[in-house]
């Protein structure tokens, strides 16, 4: 019995205090990965084009851009205005998606008739829009500028703001840079 109830614990603690780590998927450029000693930013969300409006938090760019400073640095990569050996990119974006397949629960009813999302009893059936959020990471060489590294994990801002959102981006950089292999 008290084995049991030891792993309860662990476990919860493992899994976070959602109840799900944070899954990040990553791609390399094995011929050029290397590791990096200084970085630099490849660019930034501010500008003024006509998408900058609609996409780009500039108060998250600015947490994202602190945290990804931040964890390069305890890493002990320092910031270089110049001559960098890595340059980093970042984004965070949203869209909604649509899951439950194309028309579930719709169709002809009780003999007569169209119907749409049905009530079973317990609740409505039918198509649901799930929110989706993401935050990625980009690492380029330096020197050639190609890419070498891409990293990106869900995690949606969407209503987040001030110490929630950088919780959010703060944790998504801890768990994309736990995966960098350099």
């Amino acid at each position: 019995m008290l084995k049991k109830l030891i792993w309860v614990p662990v476990v919860a603690t493992l899994l976070g205090a959602n109840g799900c780590a944070l899954q990040v998927r990553t791609d390399a450029n094995t011929a050029l990965i290397h590791a990096c000693h200084s970085f630099d930013w490849a660019g930034s969300f501010r500008g003024n084009t006509s998408l900058r409006t609609t996409i780009a938090n500039p108060l998250n760019e600015s947490r994202l851009r602190a945290a990804i400073a931040d964890h390069l640095q305890s890493m002990g990569v320092t910031q270089a205005s110049g001559k960098a050996d890595c340059l980093i990119g970042y984004g965070i974006g949203a869209s909604n998606v649509i899951v439950g397949g194309p028309y579930p629960g719709w169709g002809w009813g009780g003999g007569w008739g169209w119907r749409g999302p049905y009530w079973d009893g317990v609740g409505w059936y039918g198509p649901d829009v799930i929110r989706q959020g993401i935050i990625g990471v980009d690492i380029y060489d330096g020197a050639s500028r190609e890419p070498m590294w891409h990293a990106s994990v869900d995690q949606d801002l969407t209503g987040a703001k001030g110490a929630e959102a950088e919780k959010r981006i703060n944790a998504a950089v801890q768990a994309i840079f736990a995966k960098y292999p350099g």
